[in-house]
Parts: structure tokens; C-alpha cells; sequence
């Protein structure tokens, strides 16, 4: 095994190095960088960028020379950085590509709730997270072997999208709240512009007082993000950090939603934001906090994308004027019924919902074919159930928790409710 200064050391020899294949004579591995990336289920170890001491003929490259232990080598390329993105003929760097399905890559172990309990907000009575899935962090590391050279064990890391938000606090002076938040500024970003805000708030199993714990979770932040998505709508995404529960079963919240509220009055007053474009989302309490916003501030949001999640419906009448994307599983105990109750209201109130039932399973097309479809009943309010026995994977316990985790797993996935939710003007 190569230790780091052994590494740093071998970069400054010169010569060729006896017994390697050709394509490697006289280069030196400096040092190795895991990867990281979010999935629907959380953050995973997806690569890692091995660093040499000059340029490397992307052509002469071979999976078959490098092996990780316990994981499955996808395709081995040259770059001109740590980012797999940076693709190029020849560089410096190495990017050594793994499979995110490897039983090794989740670095966010999720254990669904036993039960059904907990879903989707919680008693603070109780303590947060309530009946909440149980998580695990794992380290970001891994040794790659290379034919002919040896062991390197990796000592730094890169995670994709998570590395470009900015971790900042917010002291709000009307409620007292210290707010901890992560922010992303469009990559492009010219004052001379106009650009929306996407607000995502997280579930109750990402409570923490870490705020890159709402990063790592799942999608529901870094998707917004994306360059794919970022070329399409450049736009600010907010994604704060709550150390406790904000909005409880009892369909109570704290000043923290206000405080919400008044960073990002704070942000579109610092940058240039469109209030014309302010977009509200999240998963779970985040989705229970989307609908309590939407009911306190009823002309704030362009439009709000609600994932599992539920409120009194004695309380949604103002939402039966506001553009919501909804996307629960029937499966799930709480936020299924309490979705059509709440829809129930909107109908009664003159809004016009269109509804549908997907498979959890679909195909990027298929969802896409989907959109569309309810696109074209050009309706404000649109409802989808994801059917039951197509959300839980293979491995886990298909009951009413499981069913609720995953509907984010699946939702934020869904190219074509991010594009309808970023075309919705005031």
C-alpha cells in the first residue's frame, strides 16, 4: 500500500519506472480524489480521480488496469481535473468510473421507519425525527489498484453539485431564529439579469445540524442545480437546514417558517431575483411547509411542487388559486388521503385539478410522455399518485413508511414537473 507522502515523493523522480506497462513509463501518481454524486436515495461514491505527474494518453487507457475492492469499474478516461466532467484526450487526471449500483456506493444508509408511523411530519412532543427512517453516513474513500503500480487510497473528495452551494447563516431580527442554509448562485450569474429561486425544504430524517445534510439526502436540492438543468433555467436554488421540526401533525408550525420567509425576502433584495419567479418545494415536513407557506403567503409563489406530504383541509382554501405540481404514493397512509382530501377542498373552491396515476418504475420517456399529458389538460392544480407496488425497490419492506420515503426517491427524478414548475410565472 502506497501512502500519501510516498505518492507526493514518487512525483518528483524522474525516470521511467521499471516493470509498468508503456503508456505508463515515467508517470506518478500524486494522489487520488473519491467522487461523490446524489441520487434519489441519497449521496453515493462514484468514482475516483487519480492524479498523475504528466499528462496521460487517454487512448492507452484500460478498465482491465485498474480494480477497486467490492466495487465494478464502468470505464476508466482521462481529464483535465477531478470532474468527470473535464473529459478530455489527454491529462493529468485519471477518472476511474464506478458503478452507483454497486452495494458499496450508497454512502447515506437509509433504514425505512418500521411501521407506518411518523410520515409525514411528526410530534415534537416526541423529539424530531419522529417515526422518521433511521440514516447512517458513511465515509467517502477507496483504494484503487493499478496494474503494474499498486494501491492508492484516496485522500480528498469531490461531491459533484453539493461542492458548488455556498453553507451560510441567516440571523433573522423580527423572530430571533439563527437559520443555517445552503445557497446556490448560478454559475452565470449577471446582476444585469433577472433570475428565479427554487426553495426546497427538507424531510424530517434530514434534521440536523449540519447543512450539508439536506444536500446529501436525496435530489430535492442539487437537481435544480445541475448544468442540464442550469442550461435550461439558470436560477438560484436555497436550501436551508433545520436543526428541528417545523411543522408537526397537529399542522402547527414554528417562527421558523416566517424566518424562512424573510431570507428569502433578504436574498431577492441582495441579488437579482425575479419575485415574479419564486418556486417552493420539499418532501415530507419540507412539502407540510410548502403548504403552510402557501396559506400564509398566498401571493409569494410562482408555483410549488408538493411531495408527500399533507395538512388540514379545513385550512388549504387558498391554495385553490395557486400552481401545484403534487406527487404522493398510494401506498402511503397519511399523505394519500390526506392529498385527496386536501384536492377534495381545492375542486370544491373552482379549481380545476388534473389527475393521474404513474408507475413508480417508469422510464425517463415514459415520465416525460406522462407529463405531457396532463400538460395538455392545461389545468393549475396537477395530481399524481404514484401506484401502489411500483415506488418501494427490491429489498426493502413495502409498507406505508417505505412507500413514503421513496416518493421523493422517484419525484424529484421527474425531468418534466421541474420544467412546468420553472415555466410558471405571478
Amino acid at each position: 500500500m502506497i501512502d500519501r507522502r510516498r505518492f507526493l515523493l514518487s512525483c518528483l523522480v524522474a525516470g521511467a519506472a521499471v516493470g509498468l506497462p508503456a503508456a505508463w513509463a515515467a508517470d506518478r501518481i500524486c494522489g487520488a480524489t473519491a467522487i461523490t454524486e446524489v441520487f434519489g436515495d441519497g449521496i453515493r461514491l462514484t468514482a475516483v480521480a487519480l492524479e498523475y505527474d504528466a499528462a496521460i494518453d487517454g487512448g492507452k487507457l484500460s478498465a482491465a488496469d485498474f480494480r477497486v475492492d467490492g466495487r465494478t469499474v464502468t470505464q476508466v478516461f482521462a481529464s483535465a481535473s477531478t470532474d468527470p466532467a473535464d473529459r478530455a484526450a489527454t491529462g493529468r487526471y485519471v477518472i476511474v468510473a464506478l458503478s452507483p449500483d454497486d452495494a458499496g456506493a450508497p454512502l447515506r444508509k437509509l433504514e425505512p421507519p418500521q411501521g407506518d408511523a411518523g410520515q409525514p411530519g411528526g410530534d415534537p412532543a416526541d423529539g424530531p425525527p419522529t417515526g422518521g427512517p433511521k440514516v447512517t453516513d458513511l465515509p467517502a474513500t477507496a483504494t484503487v489498484t493499478q496494474a503494474g503500480v499498486g494501491a492508492v487510497t484516496t485522500s480528498a473528495v469531490k461531491n459533484l453539485i453539493v461542492d458548488d452551494f455556498r453553507q451560510l447563516e441567516f440571523v433573522d431580527d423580527k423572530t430571533g431564529d439563527r437559520l443555517k442554509y445552503n445557497l446556490f448562485v448560478p454559475r452565470d450569474y449577471d446582476p444585469e439579469k433577472s433570475y428565479p429561486l427554487v426553495l426546497f425544504m427538507h424531510d424530517a430524517g434530514a434534521t440536523s445540524d449540519d447543512p450539508l445534510t439536506t444536500l446529501r439526502q436525496g435530489l430535492g436540492a442539487v437537481v435544480w442545480a445541475g448544468r442540464e438543468d442550469q442550461a435550461r433555467h439558470s436560477a438560484f436554488v436555497l436550501a436551508p437546514q433545520y436543526s428541528g421540526l417545523i411543522a408537526n401533525d397537529r399542522f402547527e408550525t414554528t417562527s421558523m417558517l416566517d424566518t424562512t420567509i424573510h431570507l428569502v425576502d433578504k436574498l431577492a433584495a441582495n441579488y437579482s431575483i425575479d419575485r415574479r419567479r419564486l418556486y417552493a418545494t420539499g418532501q415530507s415536513g419540507g412539502c407540510m411547509m410548502s403548504i403552510a407557506m402557501n396559506i400564509k403567503y398566498p401571493e409569494l409563489f410562482a408555483a410549488s411542487f408538493l411531495v408527500a406530504g399533507q395538512w388540514n383541509p379545513a385550512l388549504v382554501k387558498p391554495l385553490a388559486k395557486a400552481k401545484l405540481w403534487i406527487v404522493v404514493s398510494e401506498g402511503d397512509l397519511k399523505a394519500y388521503p390526506g392529498q385527496n382530501a386536501i384536492t377534495a377542498v381545492l375542486e370544491q373552491e373552482g379549481a380545476k385539478v388534473a389527475r393521474s396515476v404513474w408507475d413508480g418504475t417508469s422510464t425517463p420517456d415514459e415520465f416525460a410522455a406522462a407529463v405531457a399529458a396532463m400538460e395538455a389538460e392545461a389545468a393549475p392544480i396537477n395530481y399524481v399518485a404514484l401506484r401502489k407496488g411500483t415506488v418501494v425497490p427490491a429489498g426493502q419492506t413495502d409498507n406505508g413508511g417505505g412507500n413514503h420515503i421513496n416518493t421523493w426517491r422517484i419525484a424529484y427524478t421527474i425531468e418534466g414537473i421541474r420544467d412546468w414548475i420553472m415555466a410558471q410565472r405571478r
